[in-house]
């Protein structure tokens, strides 16, 4: 699995660019970036074949340190909150592999990433200060109908993802 981080978040982690990534199967590919909700730092995940969306609120500095972790437990945690079970996710995770961070994985999957950013803005008020978890925000944002790389046309990246993980 490939883990692609945008500039703003390489340069937050203070880390060099990392290299390109070499997957050539999208549905285990994720771009990450870094937020401000409310004034807090963030974290913004976009899986670039479907869309499916988690925000990781209010991230402390000690998790930021390891980023695959952190992708890790909120994938787990965006998938059951969603209805997914332990053992989709689990076996999603299997499938992907090692994770591998990467740069971005294209012009269009930053553009659908700053999409996914712009749904998570207009639906604020769906964000739940007391917990990093954000069931309602993930839930609002992947229903909402949205383009993707790996899909024609409008559809909603919650759907997109079940598919994924029913195959």
């Amino acid at each position: 699995m490939e883990l692609g981080l945008t500039f703003p978040l390489q340069r937050f982690l203070k880390v060099k660019t990392p290299e390109y990534g070499t997957e050539s199967d999208r549905r285990f590919c994720w771009d990450l970036h870094v937020i401000d909700l409310r004034g807090h730092k963030s974290l913004l995940a976009v899986h670039c074949h479907s869309r499916y969306t988690f925000v990781r609120y209010d991230v402390s500095p000690f998790q930021w340190v390891d980023i695959p972790g952190l992708f890790r437990e909120g994938l787990l945690d965006s998938l059951t909150a969603a209805g997914f079970s332990n053992e989709q996710a689990a076996d999603y995770l299997r499938q992907a592999g090692t994770i591998e961070i990467t740069r971005t994985h294209g012009r269009r999957e930053v553009a659908f990433l700053n999409r996914a950013w712009e749904d998570v803005l207009a639906l604020d008020l769906c964000l739940d200060t007391s917990n990093q978890t954000q069931p309602l925000l993930d839930h609002a944002v992947n229903t909402r109908p949205s383009r993707c790389v790996g899909h024609e046309g409008l559809g909603l990246g919650l759907e997109r993802m079940a598919l994924i993980l029913t195959q």
